[in-house]
């Protein structure tokens, strides 16, 4: 696969670069869409494969794909060349072909996420770096029987000069990746709760599921971030290995074409079956599109590549639906449908829409023949050893956690991480002294250290024990939350607690879908504001609040009233009354 000025070629290496970049990309995915218990597991996934996939390319995957000795240490090269003639050998071509290998690993572990033994990611990482992607690799890549004609037709008749076409990977790359997952998931099993019987309790067996329930991702920002990598370092795994300019022109651009119609069929699909574009799925059918044209980026013209990212926009919706609702097979992130799915039809697609062999331009079946006698056997191939792999490591190390790992997270029970997200709310230690610019945290604050372990209660005035304290809770929508603050300050009221919550009444809010998959309870975005009065009257914070948030429309909000037993100051220890007004 010789670059831009060749294999050694600068953009070459620029390419394949990027191609390692992918790695964050399909990270931030996979973290997005899936739980923040997760989240650092996921991390450690896609960082893992690709070191341990690089260890076992080196010493086994690298000669298997090149068709070269693949003995111990010798990344391929006959006689021990590597001590002999390191300076000379290809490693620009040998880097090339790493990162492609590490590509169709990390795929399988967004549809996996959630559930599975972190040991047993590692090691079905190693057997698809070192054997299962170099081997069927090397049929179309490494000079195996798919990359010319003749080994199957011969040079003559109505398959002359008819090779199997797959530029950068649709089906050696991703086909494989989203045959593996679907295996992986499949005898996984769901994510506890993801499906549920006829009584409505969670089950884990297939053939009992007659619920499905939406599992919405933690981070869609992280989501979309994670797509926009992948589409950026797209760029460089179709183009890296293009003979020239015009070549890598045109495979920028029929990339881009089909991964743009990709995302707007995405849209425009989810916004007529469900009423509002799906912003995840969106996202998907960016990446859909760009699975497809993969295969055929170098072979197509524009109108090739834009029914190709049309027809993938609408496949991903489709493939997660039938997936997730007929085959009841869990994949968080959409992979099986995104690079199985897309990597078949822009595999096939190819057969239809190559300018020079293609049944749409030549009016021959021949490439499209081919195409699918090459699918077929990547699919045998992959079936085979996956079901092999996963069925070994079930029966010996396990595939999936406890459950109570899993609801807890594997976070903390497979990493010993609290959360992947605990720097955003550091709690030190009881027994810690955060210095504050040289000076103890409690010494700014004008108390004593000695004073912080138990500070003393002061009496309560007399004056105030008779004094009822009251908390008010207002339950409203987030847009009146501005006019409820400026009525209770009106009125005197200027300590408040707010809390974004999710929530409903008795209409239970309007319909609403994740992935095509109906939300258990159809939940909206409300302000809870929490205010404690004891000056003030309780009937006046709620006529304030009433006047301010009265539409006369369902869902102007909710407020209870409680009484509140007692008070304490935390800096003073002052309580009841005294606690609730403003310190001088």
């Amino acid at each position: 696969m010789d670059g831009i000025f060749g294999s050694t070629g600068v953009w070459f290496l620029i390419g394949a670069i990027l191609v390692w970049f992918m790695q964050a990309g399909f990270a931030m995915v996979e973290t997005g869409f899936t739980r923040a218990k997760n989240a650092g597991n996921i991390i450690m996934k896609n960082l893992l494969d690709f070191c341990l996939g690089t260890i076992v390319f080196v010493l086994l995957g690298a000669g298997l794909l090149m068709g070269e000795d693949a003995l111990f240490g010798l990344v391929g090269i006959p006689n021990m060349g590597v001590f002999t003639d390191f300076a000379n050998y290809d490693w620009s071509n040998f880097f090339f072909n790493l990162v492609f290998c590490a590509t169709t690993a990390t795929i399988v572990s967004g549809a996996m996420a959630e559930r599975t033994k972190f040991l047993s990611y590692c090691i079905y990482s190693l057997v698809i770096s070192a054997v299962v992607y170099p081997i069927e690799a090397h049929w179309a890549w490494g000079g195996g029987w798919l990359s010319t004609a003749e080994p199957l037709f011969g040079t003559t008749g109505y398959f002359a000069n008819v090779a199997y076409i797959d530029f950068a990977g649709s089906s050696l790359i991703h086909f494989v990746g989203g045959i593996s997952s679907f295996i992986g998931a499949l005898l996984l099993g769901p994510r506890w709760g993801k499906y549920l019987d006829k009584d409505g309790k969670p089950t884990l067996v297939r053939k009992e599921a007659k619920y499905v329930r939406a599992i919405p991702g933690h981070n869609l920002t992280v989501g979309a971030l994670g797509c926009f990598i992948l589409w950026f370092c797209w760029y460089g795994f179709n183009g890296a290995a293009t003979s020239g300019m015009t070549q890598l022109a045109q495979v920028l651009v029929t990339t881009t074409v089909a991964a743009a119609t990709g995302t707007i069929s995405t849209m425009v699909f989810t916004w007529i079956k469900n009423k509002k574009p799906d912003v995840s799925m969106t996202l998907n059918g960016s990446l859909a599109g760009l699975v497809a044209v993969t295969a055929g980026c170098a072979v197509i013209d524009v109108v090739g590549a834009f029914f190709i990212g049309l027809v993938a926009g609408i496949l991903v919706v489709v493939a997660v639906e039938v997936i997730d609702k007929k085959f009841h097979v869990d994949d968080p992130v959409g992979a099986i449908a995104v690079h199985g799915a897309n990597g078949l039809w822009g595999t096939i697609a190819c057969g239809l829409f190559s300018t020079s062999t293609g049944l749409f331009y030549t009016g021959s079946f021949a490439q499209l023949i081919v195409q699918l006698i090459g699918v077929l056997a990547i699919a045998a191939w992959t079936i085979v050893c996956m079901i092999g792999l996963f069925q070994l490591l079930k029966h010996t190390v396990g595939l999936r956690v406890s459950k109570v790992e899993e609801i807890e997270g594997l976070d903390k029970h497979e990493h010993g991480l609290p959360s992947a997200y605990a720097d955003f709310t550091p709690v030190p230690l009881a027994a810690e002294i955060i210095e504050a610019e040289g000076v103890p945290v409690a010494e700014a604050a004008g108390v004593a250290v000695t004073d912080m372990t138990a500070p003393a209660m002061p009496a309560v005035a007399e004056s105030a024990e008779s004094v009822k304290m009251s908390k008010v809770v207002i339950l409203t929508k987030q847009s009146k939350f501005e006019d409820l603050k400026q009525a209770l300050n009106a009125i005197g009221v200027t300590g408040l607690t707010v809390t974004q919550v999710l929530g409903c009444g008795v209409q239970k809010g309007a319909g609403e879908y994740y992935r095509g998959v109906k939300l258990d309870m159809d939940l909206l975005p409300k302000v809870k504001v929490e205010v404690v009065v004891s000056k003030v009257p309780v009937a006046e914070v709620v006529a304030a609040a009433r006047k301010a948030l009265y539409t006369g429309h369902i869902g102007d909000g909710k407020i209870f009233v409680y009484d509140v037993e007692d008070v304490v100051r935390v800096r003073t220890g002052e309580s009841g009354y005294d606690a609730l007004q403003d310190a001088e």
